[in-house]
């Protein structure tokens, strides 16, 4: 059998896509809200303080995605990790001469690295909450923490997910002259337009920001 960051693909991909759907109502709800304080009526001539203020909803939701976002770099690398092992009729670390060559070896490292800094990221904002304003703002939400740490995890999951992509399309190199699905093949050409195979060991920084790119900008309309 396959390992599970293969066969599992659906549901892992699938449960995070469904908390990303979920996070992104919360959201525009939120933005088209009223989170003013005091709350002003003027037809009933009424000033109420209120909490709407309060990030919770937004904080629990950003804390929510943070999972979501781990989970999907954690399968990713792990996908990466199992196509560089030198199984499935493929060469170690993805290179004609692994020995000689260190091939994805380091790419790989990069990734693991990122995963793990994710998951020290995904620790929950909203439970760490500091009193200020002598004792009147006793519980907040810490939402603005929740939210500015996803920027980086989020930066994070793309170079996982570029590095993956980079093994991926390696990977299907070592199976020429087989053939994939014409939108795959279509995909490949387009990916190795500015991404080359690698054949000898070399400075891939370049390449993964390439890929990333890549991911942002072309693989919609490949995959239509």
């Amino acid at each position: 059998q396959d390992p599970y960051s293969f066969r599992c693909v659906p549901q892992v991909h699938g449960a995070c896509r469904d908390a990303i759907s979920h996070v992104a109502k919360v959201v525009e709800t939120e933005i088209n809200s009223v989170t003013d304080n005091p709350t002003v009526w003027p037809d009933e001539d009424l000033v109420i303080s209120g909490g709407n203020f309060h990030g919770e909803p937004l904080a629990l939701a950003y804390d929510y995605l943070a999972l979501a976002i781990a989970e999907l770099a954690n399968i990713s690398e792990r996908r990466t990790a199992q196509l560089i092992l030198g199984l499935r009729n493929l060469p170690e670390f993805l290179v004609a001469n692994p020995g000689l060559n260190s091939g994805f070896m380091i790419p790989q490292y990069a990734a693991a690295a990122m995963v793990s800094q994710n998951k020290q990221l995904a620790t929950p904002a909203s439970v760490d909450s500091i009193v200020s304003s002598n004792g009147q703002e006793d519980l907040v939400s810490m939402g603005g923490n929740a939210a500015t740490r996803l920027l980086r995890m989020a930066d994070n999951t793309e170079r996982v997910l570029a590095i993956e992509l980079m093994n991926a399309a390696q990977a299907i190199e070592f199976r020429r002259p087989a053939k994939s699905s014409p939108k795959l093949e279509k995909l490949m050409e387009s990916y190795r337009s500015l991404v080359p195979a690698l054949d000898n060991d070399r400075v891939m920084y370049t390449e993964i920001e390439a890929s990333r790119e890549f991911i942002h900008t072309r693989t919609a309309p490949c995959a239509e």
